[in-house]
Order: C-alpha cells, then sequence, then structure tokens
C-alpha cells in the first residue's frame, strides 16, 4: 500500500499513538523499529493542540515529528454503551469510547457533546470530522459513523447502521468538494490513485488523503450485509474499508463470524482493516479471514504493566519468577531491549517505579506485533501460511489449549491447527487441550 508518506506492506499492525506520540517513545525510536503507519485520535487532537495550531505547524506529521504513514479515526466512533448500562466503554483498540451520558443528543445532524475541558457543548457533524481530519493530514482518515457496543440488540442497531451510510455519503461529498480527492484509478491493484510526485520524480504517490468506510450493522448479519451492499456501491469513492463496532465484548465465536462475513464480501483490491485488534491470535487469525489492516493499545499498554509479548507467550515481568533471570525477554528478538542485554531481572526490579522499563518493554513488544505481521506476509507470499498458523499456535498455546474459536474459525477458510498433531491423527481432545471461551494467554501468579 502506497501511501503519501511512503509504503506500508501489508498486513500490517498500527500502534496507536492517540495524542501524537505512542507512550515513552520519540517518532525516531519508533520509526528505528521499522513502523510504517501509526495511528491518531482525530478526537484528543481536535480539542488539544486543534486544527489551528496544526495547520500552523503544518499538520500533523510535522507537529509530532512523524515521517511516515499516518491513519486518524475519530474516537473511534459515536460509541453507545449496552442499553441499560451506565458505564463508559472502552475498545481493545485503546479510544476512548464515549458513554450516552457525555453527549446531549445523537441527530441526523451529528453529535452534540460536551467538552471534557470545559464543559462547552460541541457538534461534530460528518463534515466537520473530515475538516478536521484534513487539517490533521493524515493519508488514511475515517468516516465518521454511528457506532453502538457490539453489545447492543434491537432497533438501535439498525439506526446506527443506516445513519452511517448516509453520514458516508456526507463525507464523500465534503471530501471530493475540498479538493483533496482525486479520480481513482482502476488500473491500480492496490485500490490507491497513481501520480508523478512532486517531490520524489518517477515514484509513485496517492492521493493526499485517503478515506477510508466503516461497515457496522453490530452482531446481526443481516445488518452487517445490508451495510455492505451500500457502502460497496460507493466504492469508486472510497479507497478502502473498516470492520467497526467489534471488541466492545462480545464472544470470539460471534467475532471471528462477523470479520469473515464482512470479508468475504469486500473488494478484494481494497484494504480492509479490522479496528481494535491486538492479541496475537486475533491478528493470525484476521489476517487468514481476509484482514489486511489492524490497530489496538494493547502492546503498548500492557507494556506499562510489565508484560512483555512473546512467541511463547505473554511474560508478565512483575512476578517474582522473573527476579533472577538474567537474560533478555526474547534471544531471538531484534528489538533494542533485547539486543543491548538488558535483562528480565533488571525490568522485574525497574518496573514498578522506573519509567525506563515500560519504554524497554514498549519497544519489545512493537518489535514483537512487528515481528508476528511481518512472518505473516513471508509465509503468505511463500504460499505457506497454514504451516506458520501451526507452528505459531503449537508454541503459543500448545501448554495451555488452543482456543476452540481459532480453530473453528482457521478451518472456515480451509486451515486444520490440529493437522499433523496426535489429536488430529487420533481424533480426541486429550493429546492438545482444546480450550473454550477467548483462550487468552496471561501469567497472573508467581
Amino acid at each position: 500500500m502506497v501511501l503519501g508518506h511512503g509504503t506500508t506492506i501489508l498486513p500490517t499492525f498500527m500502534p496507536v499513538a492517540t495524542q501524537a506520540a505512542i507512550k515513552g517513545l520519540t517518532p525516531q525510536q519508533v520509526e528505528a523499529l521499522g513502523i510504517s503507519l501509526i495511528l491518531n485520535n482525530t478526537y484528543h487532537l481536535n480539542l488539544r493542540p486543534g486544527t489551528d495550531v496544526l495547520q500552523k505547524a503544518g499538520g500533523a506529521h510535522a507537529f509530532q515529528g512523524w515521517r511516515r504513514n499516518l491513519l486518524t479515526v475519530f474516537v473511534p466512533s459515536i460509541f453507545s454503551p449496552p442499553i441499560n448500562s451506565n458505564d463508559a466503554v472502552q475498545d481493545s483498540g485503546g479510544f476512548q469510547l464515549v458513554s450516552l451520558s457525555s453527549f446531549t443528543e445523537i441527530t441526523e445532524e451529528g453529535a452534540l457533546f460536551a467538552s471534557p475541558f470545559t464543559g462547552e457543548p460541541t457538534m461534530l457533524t460528518p463534515e466537520e470530522s473530515i475538516r478536521i481530519q484534513h487539517a490533521i493530514g493524515a493519508d488514511i482518515i475515517m468516516q465518521l459513523d454511528d457506532v453502538v457496543s457490539s453489545l447492543t440488540t434491537g432497533p438501535r442497531v439498525r439506526e446506527a447502521m443506516l445513519r452511517s451510510v448516509r453520514w458516508l455519503d456526507r463525507c464523500i461529498a465534503f471530501h471530493k468538494a475540498s479538493g483533496r480527492d482525486k479520480p481513482y484509478d482502476t488500473a491500480n491493484p492496490n485500490g490507491m490513485q497513481e501520480s508523478a510526485s512532486p517531490t520524489n520524480e518517477g515514484q509513485p504517490t496517492r492521493p493526499e488523503q485517503n478515506l477510508f468506510a466503516i461497515i457496522q450493522g453490530g452482531l446481526d448479519p443481516e445488518l452487517r450485509e445490508e451495510c455492505l451492499d451500500e457502502m460497496i456501491k460507493r466504492k469508486e469513492d472510497v479507497p478502502g474499508y473498516a470492520i467497526g463496532g467489534l471488541s466492545g465484548g462480545e464472544e470470539k465465536a460471534i467475532f471471528w463470524k462477523i470479520v469473515k462475513l464482512c470479508t468475504d464480501k469486500l473488494p478484494e483490491d481494497r484494504p480492509r482493516y479490522s479496528m481494535g485488534i491486538g492479541f496475537a491470535e486475533d491478528l493470525l487469525v484476521c489476517v487468514a479471514l481476509g484482514v489486511d489492516m489492524a490497530d489496538c493499545v494493547f502492546p503498548t499498554r500492557t507494556a506499562r504493566f510489565g508484560v512483555a509479548l512473546t512467541f511463547d507467550g505473554p511474560l508478565n515481568l512483575r512476578l517474582g519468577k522473573h527476579a533472577m533471570e538474567f537474560g533478555p525477554i526474547d534471544e531471538t528478538c531484534p528489538c533494542p531491549t533485547c539486543t543491548s542485554g538488558t535483562s528480565r531481572a533488571l525490568l522485574h526490579s525497574l518496573i514498578t517505579h522506573e519509567t525506563v522499563a515500560a519504554h524497554a518493554i514498549t519497544q519489545h513488544n512493537l518489535v514483537f506485533q512487528a515481528r508476528l505481521m511481518g512472518n505473516a506476509r513471508d509465509a503468505i507470499l511463500a504460499d505457506t501460511y497454514p504451516t506458520y498458523l501451526r507452528s505459531f499456535f503449537a508454541r503459543y498455546f500448545g501448554a495451555t489449549g488452543y482456543p476452540r474459536w481459532c480453530i473453528d474459525a482457521l478451518k472456515e477458510v480451509g486451515v486444520d491447527l490440529l493437522e499433523g498433531t496426535e489429536k488430529g491423527k487420533e481424533g480426541v481432545e486429550s493429546a492438545i487441550g482444546v480450550v473454550e471461551g477467548d483462550g487468552a494467554r496471561w501469567e497472573y501468579s508467581t
């Protein structure tokens, strides 16, 4: 995928720089890790520093010192809580999801909400959301959508889905009228217009900003199908699609089916972005289902709690068992933390009171995510992705049992995780355990 600030190879994972920064790292450090696409939160940047500052700085790239590609998303959406819930909701993508109590009203015009800093009411319309993202200058911008919690049922889900389609039309119209849009080139296989670059002669570039649509419809397959039909009709004006409204507490057995429903129907010549996923198993299953892009605060947030991600499962470095381990997190990892010889013991000693430990683990976790997706890309190109999946799951989950939902999801795309195992040969579940539920790996005790 070639964008205005370089090439991003798909599939990819996008770290979240909510307020124009990956917590604890400089842009130079992030770029040095090999990351080419990060995510900013439009809602936060609009509140602080604001569009006046960003425009004067020359956009968010210049403001934060980031030289590579940037995607912006609005909060990421107007996310309502489940019916009969007064609690604020937060997704795995790390965006602040504002409960209905924070809004005065959601209407066809837009969403009227109170600033968390001043309490001043602000009307956010689809047109204003695009105007703000134009000021930010991101390479990929997202439509404003009306999204309810994935746990919500009833007429509100359909209302939000249909409004999201109508708001997409308004976003497209404003974006095109602004002059930021360029004609779509149907001969271009990765779905973005090719033109001569004024700064790098002979190199391809794309429209200054690429507007992605967001598929909604909750957990209702019929509503998802209807939304897909409508948004695919707008394909010529939409360089990419996101799958929204998930990662809100729904069961993984339902989650993957909605993802597959969407990827099966979305155009293959457009990037497909599943919002708010970051667990290793989620990423690899979603890639198998046809997802190209994903984002989540999981690797950076979990680092601040002392959890390092590895191909043998997450390591909780706060636990006492790591106090006498003098090797790195992962001897095969090329990240600065591991190659410098920083030991698990040192990180264990520092994590509760020195921010340097969180920074070190953050670098490691971002490189882990990059390696995970890089290995997936290599396997896809070599036509060995099923083998890669079986190898990863055997190492990552072999001691605890494979999540049932992963087995079921991958079977739907012709990948049998149990092929070649004793369990696969015998048809019994005793050789390799099968875990019901989400099956996420964590270390909780010493």
